[in-house]
């Protein structure tokens, strides 16, 4: 039996490598998988049997529209408050993507539709067409509140001239994916109908470490440091100079423009911005130079002070984390839920500094596991003490053994493939 499988994606490209491993196994077993989603995330798929239609609207430009309309703040009191996600994931946009998905959909004819946790298109167009819909393992899909999304989202069906609904539960009616273990759950809400599945160990091809690698000293142990600051997420997009002008309005004047290119190089306003110890990738830098370790720091063309970084610090622009974790001794992250997931697929410790969105709920939720730490600030020294900290306690090392363990006793992705299939024969 061969399934259709439309897939929709939306927000960061994170939750494009949370979906791939469901994809590939669903193409490689035969079935038909087409995916929607922004232009930055279509690359994810290059190489694979997978259709991808690169329609929806980046993520960038959909924060640039809701900071226009004064929904959202750039630099909210509350980082971590629902309303920004909220917005993000069920704004107006929405109604867009609804209609350039029903189109495909109508084309496509899927059996199923398998969706980011934060992308509503995919839901709407689900129930118009009555076909089953499930997500993928998603961070901000099991912290959104069900609630507060059933409002906005009717909001979109009244735009759209679809019936209001009434369920808060129906967007997961079908249920969710997800890669950790019972017991080890993430949701900040109380979900149904989860089917957990391994996660793979790598999600490129063939991936092999840099040949900088081998050249890492071994006496020491390795922090992997995974920076996803929202400067760094947005500051190589065509709009963010438009961005960065609704920030800066009333703070400084437009003398600073004058002086930078911001399309040849971004960072130097993100390092005018931010100087000094003021870039929290600095002080994290800062911190790492005072702890007897060896850190490999991804930094996504955040610009770091160069007298912060310690000859034991080595920066990149980018690295192959997952790799990387299967010969560190301790994560530093901010709380993004596949490094957290990839963490735990490597039986890794972690010290999360949370920065907005699901991530100051998942750093609770890693030291009520006892997986890791919470850092109490962006400050050097808060970040050495802690780092110490673990790399010093055996016991968050063993928690992570054990819950890898128990994550690794999860099935298969090809046993994920195959609840797909159930699903759509229903």
């Amino acid at each position: 039996m061969v399934v259709r499988i439309l897939c929709s994606l939306a927000l960061s490209p994170s939750n494009a490598r949370a979906l791939m491993p469901l994809a590939r196994a669903a193409a490689e077993a035969g079935h038909e998988v087409t995916v929607v989603s922004p232009p930055e995330m279509a690359g994810v798929f290059e190489g694979e049997n997978i259709r991808v239609l690169p329609l929806f609207t980046d993520m960038a430009e959909i924060v640039l529209t809701l900071l226009q309309q004064k929904r959202i703040d750039f630099a909210p009191s509350d980082p971590f408050a629902p309303q920004t996600l909220l917005a993000t994931a069920c704004g107006p946009h929405v109604t867009d993507a609804y209609r350039q998905l029903l189109d495909v959909a109508q084309e496509f004819k899927p059996d199923v539709i398998l969706r980011s946790g934060v992308e509503f298109a995919g839901y709407l167009v689900a129930e118009t067409l009555g076909v089953p819909h499930i997500t993928a393992p998603s961070g901000g899909g099991q912290y959104l509140d069900a609630k507060l999304a059933l409002a906005e989202l009717n909001l979109r069906r009244a735009e759209l001239g679809l019936p209001e609904g009434d369920s808060a539960e129906a967007i997961h009616a079908h249920g969710r994916f997800d890669c950790m273990p019972p017991g080890y759950a993430f949701t900040a809400h109380e979900t149904v109908g989860t089917f957990a599945y391994q996660q793979p160990s790598a999600i490129v091809r063939s991936e092999t470490g840099p040949e900088w690698l081998r050249d890492l000293p071994g006496d020491k142990p390795l922090v992997v440091v995974s920076s996803t600051n929202v400067f760094a997420s947005l500051m190589h997009h065509s709009v963010f100079p438009r961005i960065l002008d609704l920030f800066l309005d009333g703070m400084v004047t437009g003398h600073l423009f004058e002086r930078m290119d911001i399309q040849a190089d971004p960072a130097l306003v993100v390092g005018a911005l931010m100087p000094g110890e003021a870039n929290p990738l600095t002080t994290i830098v800062k911190g790492l130079s005072q702890v007897d370790c060896t850190a490999v720091v991804a930094t996504r063309g955040m610009p770091v002070d160069p007298s912060a970084v310690g000859a034991n610090v080595h920066l990149f622009d980018s690295i192959p984390q997952p790799l990387l974790l299967e010969t560190a001794q301790l994560l530093f992250t901010h709380g993004g839920y596949n490094s957290v997931r990839e963490a735990v697929r490597a039986g890794v410790p972690m010290a999360v500094l949370p920065e907005l969105s699901d991530q100051a709920h998942n750093a609770s939720r890693v030291a009520e596991l006892g997986l890791g730490l919470r850092v109490p600030s962006a400050g050097a020294d808060d970040v050495a003490g802690t780092v110490n900290r673990l790399l010093g306690d055996p016991s968050h090392t063993q928690a992570a053994r054990s819950a890898q363990r128990h994550m690794l006793a999860l099935p298969q992705v090809t046993a994920a493939v195959d609840h797909l299939v159930a699903l759509a024969g229903h």
